[in-house]
């Protein structure tokens, strides 16, 4: 005996809709057992996950925070996952965004720059994680090199990098030997969009690379080559669209987002150059992504759930004494009740015999 997926003739808008509700209510009940298995009060985990961080002010801006690296990150992954490639490399291209961006702040650091420094630096970090987005492309365009390969080893180099700088040539002379380049001048900081907020103005970045992402993949050509590229290939190139091109352009796309997330992060929150930048937000972007089922506003909705989980798993830690790993477990869980959700959604299960034939 075996189970065999069906599609099926047609799917219900409603289940479509419906399904993601559905999941997410598994995955809290899933995790409610877990915790209930550990000792811990279910109910009160829930209150401490996600009612008291809603409830916060301080928390709720903490959630916007770390939405904003999530979202920019993840819809340039939704551009490869659309044309199923497959860029495992964000993290590194993030990196690389915030550094060559990086570089100006510190050029310019104690001099009386003007306000251009500020979209320079964007500037240079999308520049930067692009051209690092392009490498695994090229190789895969011109040697056909697997791209989940290259683009997850150029990381490591990446943070590699990174760290050599801060502690090397970058570092600050006068930072009692820290590992940390020098905190970077007011005109070279991206500012706050209210004051006395932390909530900095990579989140507006953000939302403009939602709605043009809505709109690029919905309305326009672009957006119809991507989707033929990835559902099928070869009525694609019948169709005259390049894969090579198509793979350079949603690679440098991916990896420009990332290093605008990179930048952003590092001169609106962080403030200078450390060896660790990123608590892995270009690899929790790709369970984003497919949250959101790669749709932008779904991207959106995933980002804040997903930044939502972080917050309150963090009080999580101190209130309940639950372990943080608990929330990376949250998260894988929540992706399979999501992917597979949709996959009952269009198809369905059949039970076949030992002896039966397709």
């Amino acid at each position: 005996m075996r189970l065999e997926l069906i599609p099926r003739v047609s799917m219900s808008p409603v289940m479509r809709t419906v399904a993601p509700v559905i999941a997410f209510g598994v995955a809290f009940l899933l995790a409610g057992f877990v915790i209930w298995m550990m000792g811990r009060s279910p109910i009160a985990a829930f209150q401490v996950y996600v009612l008291h961080p809603l409830a916060d002010p301080w928390a709720i801006q903490e959630i916007l925070v770390k939405a904003t690296p999530l979202t920019l990150i993840a819809i340039g992954l939704s551009y490869c996952f659309r044309a199923n490639l497959w860029n495992i490399g964000a993290e590194g291209q993030f990196v690389m965004g915030a550094i060559l961006g990086s570089w100006l702040a510190l050029a310019t650091h104690g001099t009386d720059a003007g306000p251009w420094v500020v979209p320079a630096m964007l500037v240079l970090g999308i520049i930067g994680g692009a051209l690092y987005g392009l490498i695994p492309a090229f190789l895969k365009t011109r040697f056909g090199v697997n791209e989940i390969l290259t683009s997850l080893m150029l990381v490591y180099i990446a943070q590699l990098t990174l760290d050599y700088l801060s502690r090397g040539p970058w570092r600050d002379p006068k930072g009692f030997n820290f590992p940390q380049s020098v905190t970077f001048d007011t005109a070279a900081t991206l500012p706050v969009i209210l004051e006395e907020s932390r909530v900095h103005y990579g989140a507006l970045f953000a939302l403009i690379a939602v709605v043009v992402t809505a709109i690029v993949m919905n309305r326009s050509l672009f957006g119809y080559r991507l989707r033929l590229t990835g559902d099928a290939p070869r009525a694609a190139r019948f169709a005259g669209f390049d894969p090579k091109k198509t793979t350079l352009a949603v690679f440098a796309i991916s990896g420009g987002l990332a290093g605008l997330a990179g930048i952003a992060e590092v001169s609106g929150q962080i403030g200078q150059i450390q060896p660790s930048i990123s608590p892995g937000y270009g690899f929790t972007a790709i369970t984003v992504a497919f949250l959101g089922r790669l749709n932008p506003f779904g991207i959106l909705a995933a980002a804040l759930v997903i930044s939502l989980t972080v917050i309150g798993g963090e009080s999580a830690q101190i209130l309940l004494k639950l372990p943080l790993d608990l929330t990376l477990a949250f998260q894988g869980i929540l992706l399979l009740c999501v992917l597979s959700a949709d996959a009952l959604v269009s198809y369905r299960v059949r039970l076949v015999g030992r002896g039966a034939h397709a």
